[in-house]
């Protein structure tokens, strides 16, 4: 693969996870205004967020099966219509019913442009190009992620969430097709693995699981900051409004560039290095939100982010480079731990928040970050792995 032929890749993989990520958050920033629009309470008005994440964690599992045995084109092709067909729905629907069991079927087919897209990426790219690849992915997920919540909030006037769903859906089709034309065919992880390990199989390797759990504890601590920040801001000595806090999401931009850079931080020092690195980042991140200062809390969210995206681009990393097999299953364990890890997060911090505040977030916060700290350290003393790659890369292979 040239030059060219790789930066299209990454363009590629780039424009299709940004877009089917930008439809999950598309209603968090009008969550009050769909309460309002649906007369029920916020709990219920927030069923459009949680539904999808929901679908996603459900599907992961089969989609990394499919994966393994059918070509990314095809099942890009089926995710990618559906999650536009939903879509649409979403943006005509005057039933809140119908609005979250049209959420909860595109996060059922959001693993088709995700999940299938990195096993397709495992499979086919030497690793020294995996990394830099990964990392363009993980920027992607960042994107997205900001992306749906400016598009519902900021491009159309959130009284008009429902030309966000037109918009996401566009940028899902666009993507979808660019993704199926340009795509190299690639080979199944099924032709060089006929039987493949299964998932217990998967879990019952200590080095896999290592991964698993760095993702599970680093979207643990980053879902509950970014989720609890906003009560924080709102009190003394801040009083922040609203329209403050969403700026600061902006911090998310920061992730962008963190996860190509991280990738190739992870080929001069190992994904472990990159690990510890990541995690000393992210707490010192934490310790600086406990300064009542607006200017202390940006800076902190900026390096809330390049921490965090620095230990989920190594650990995926990590991941791919040990796969010999079962490269779909095996990713989709992956992600279905990343979202286990926010959805746990988001629901103990939920507790510590009451009985302690901010403090009560941010220790909790702290504590779970030695997860992907010791791991990194771990993965440190095993240099295997990055001599490897190293003798790949001075052969050309």
């Amino acid at each position: 693969m040239n030059r060219q032929s790789f930066f299209t890749l990454q363009a590629l993989v780039f424009g299709l996870v940004a877009a089917a990520l930008t439809t999950v958050y598309i209603t968090q920033p009008v969550l009050p205004i769909l309460q309002r629009e649906f007369g029920v309470n916020p709990s219920q008005a927030s069923y459009t967020v949680s539904a999808v994440i929901l679908g996603i964690s459900l599907a992961n599992l089969p989609f990394g099966m499919l994966a393994d045995r059918f070509p990314v084109q095809r099942l890009i092709l089926v995710g990618g219509g559906v999650v536009v067909a939903c879509g649409l729905f979403c943006a005509v629907t005057s039933s809140l019913p119908l609005l979250v069991g049209a959420r909860f079927v595109q996060g059922l087919f959001v693993p088709a442009l995700t999940t299938c897209l990195a096993a397709y990426l495992s499979t086919n790219l030497p690793l020294e190009r995996l990394n830099v690849v990964m990392g363009s992915y993980v920027s992607a997920t960042v994107a997205g992620g900001l992306g749906g919540r400016l598009l519902g909030g900021w491009i159309h006037p959130p009284l008009h969430w429902r030309y966000a769903f037109v918009t996401a859906s566009i940028l899902v089709l666009i993507a979808t097709l660019a993704a199926v034309r340009w795509l190299p065919r690639g080979k199944l992880a099924s032709e060089d693995d006929t039987q493949g390990d299964g998932f217990l199989a998967l879990l019952s390797q200590v080095k896999l699981r290592r991964s698993f759990q760095v993702a599970f504890g680093g979207f643990f601590v980053f879902s509950s900051i970014f989720n609890y920040l906003p009560f924080y801001l709102h009190q003394p000595p801040f009083n922040a409004s609203t329209q403050l806090i969403t700026l600061l999401y902006l911090a998310y931009l920061i992730g962008i560039f963190t996860g190509p850079m991280a990738g190739k931080l992870s080929n001069r020092i190992g994904n472990g290095g990159t690990m510890v690195l990541g995690s000393l980042v992210f707490a010192l991140a934490i310790a600086l939100t406990m300064i009542k200062s607006i200017l202390a809390i940006v800076v902190a969210l900026m390096l809330v982010c390049a921490g965090f995206f620095s230990i989920h681009a190594s650990a995926a990393g990590a991941l791919n480079r040990r796969l010999t097999g079962s490269r779909g299953r095996a990713n989709s364990l992956y992600v279905l731990s990343y979202y286990l890890g926010g959805a746990v997060g988001i629901t103990l911090s939920g507790y510590a928040y009451g009985l302690a505040g901010w403090y009560g977030v941010a220790g909790l916060g702290l504590v779970m970050l030695t997860v992907p700290l010791v791991t990194g350290f771990k993965e440190m003393r095993e240099p295997a792995d990055g001599a490897k790659l190293e003798e790949e890369l001075s052969t050309g292979v």
